[in-house]
């Protein structure tokens, strides 16, 4: 259909119940949704005029646990968000590939420019594009141009995975436009980690892009970082009367790098303690035999953290089996376990550059205190000291659960999510 045809066909109600149940919009939401749509298809054709269009969303992603483990080979539980990037987008015959995301300046990316990556490119937007089609043309698969303009409210800087969502976007475009949408959404993932590693700059791992890729609940084993074990897990959130809420304690992120950087590498001293790689080559029997030894030569917080790790592997089987079993107490238990575990002995929940600045302590505060009667879960989010906290907040108390908490952190910083059950796909 046109664009002017594809908007009058969403806000008619054509889409809407593949709007419902795949974005997982919830029925007071859906004309928010659609509008949304309908704008970023106003802008399309103010843009490139009334084309032939199609509409594709990505959602974002949660960290549910495994909290600092993937880089050392270890296990994660994730979930897709229903906060999206949309496309709005029409094929070309000319090779080449434009997008405009909204806010931000047009990316253009010549087909002659994606054989290999462009220094000047690097941790751009166009980098990632350009990866994308490589990572395409590897696999014998079909690449071609396109016009695309894009809107996301997957929220940047808060651990939500913007530019997961916007690699995955890529990749899901080629897919529809180009190869009939047969490419699995597991392997975009990877294409997408081979396009923000190699052509934007950025060492990442793979939970980011295979959550947003694949949607629901996933648990990864990053065991073979070459082929990680990927599993979805069938389980409704929404249906068990919950609500996944997301406070942004607006902290500081300047000046954290040193913070982020000292987790893996700590554990990594570790593993290269016992001669391997990963700490996923060692056991807790042998951390704990050479306890004494490690403490000497590496310090505490290496062996904490070390056994951080070590735990949280096993707290991720267990949810990945409680989510299984539809036993959301146990779920929840190991979701408490796995921030206590960080706050305590990974030690990402406040930066010691900057002791009196913790907002993410003080989330958790309140999360507990507003939570421990009313059930539920809550824990650090993401890459912690600074940033957004995790809550799991039954819907009853939804509402007085975000009013509880915006009167410290300010109106707006607690989002109310839900699990998305769809990953990356074209809504029309």
């Amino acid at each position: 259909m046109t664009a002017k045809n594809t908007r009058e066909y969403i806000l008619s109600g054509g889409a809407d119940a593949v709007i419902l149940e795949e974005c997982t919009v919830k029925p007071e939401n859906l004309e928010k949704k659609k509008e949304r749509i309908a704008n970023a298809i106003d802008s399309f054709i103010e843009l490139y005029g009334d084309r032939e269009i199609s509409i594709l969303s990505v959602g974002g992603r949660s960290e549910i646990s495994g909290n600092h483990t993937d880089h050392n080979r270890g296990k994660v539980l994730a979930a897709a968000i229903n906060l999206d990037i949309l496309a709005v987008v029409s094929p070309t015959d000319n090779g080449t590939v434009t997008v405009k995301s909204e806010g931000f300046p047009e990316d253009c990316v010549l087909r002659c420019e994606i054989d290999s990556p462009l220094e000047e490119r690097k941790f751009t937007s166009a980098a990632i594009i350009a990866g994308m089609e490589k990572a395409f043309l590897d696999r014998g698969l079909n690449i071609g141009g396109f016009t695309a303009y894009t809107v996301s409210d997957v929220l940047k800087g808060s651990g939500l995975s913007s530019s997961a969502a916007f690699e995955v976007m890529i990749g899901n475009i080629l897919n529809h436009l180009y190869n009939d949408g047969k490419v699995d959404n597991v392997e975009i993932a990877k294409m997408a980690q081979f396009a923000e590693n190699v052509y934007f700059g950025k060492p990442c791992g793979l939970m980011d892009q295979t959550a947003c890729a694949v949607g629901g609940f996933i648990s990864i084993d990053f065991e073979d970082p070459t082929s990680p074990v990927i599993e979805k897990q069938s389980f409704d959130l929404s249906a068990k009367g919950y609500d996944l809420c997301i406070i942004d304690t607006g902290g500081n992120h300047a000046d954290l790098n040193e913070d982020y950087a000292s987790v893996p590498a700590e554990m990594k001293a570790v593993a290269a303690y016992f001669g391997k790689e990963a700490l996923r080559e060692v056991s807790e029997a042998e951390l704990l035999e050479n306890a004494k030894d490690i403490r000497e030569k590496l310090g505490d917080r290496h062996l904490l953290r070390a056994l951080h790790f070590m735990q949280e592997n096993e707290r991720v089987s267990a949810q990945a089996k409680a989510l299984k079993d539809d036993d959301i107490n146990t779920f929840f238990e190991n979701v408490i376990a796995s921030g206590l575990s960080s706050y305590r002995y990974l030690q990402n929940v406040y930066t010691t550059k900057n002791v009196s600045e913790q907002g993410l302590s003080l989330a958790l505060c309140l999360c507990e205190r507003f939570l421990k009667d009313r059930g539920g879960a809550w824990r650090v989010h993401g890459g912690g000291f600074a940033g957004t906290v995790q809550a799991f907040v039954p819907s009853a108390h939804t509402a007085e659960f975000k009013e509880y908490m915006e009167k410290v952190f300010g109106e707006g910083h607690c989002y109310v999510l839900s699990v998305r059950r769809a990953g990356a796909f074209r809504i029309i």
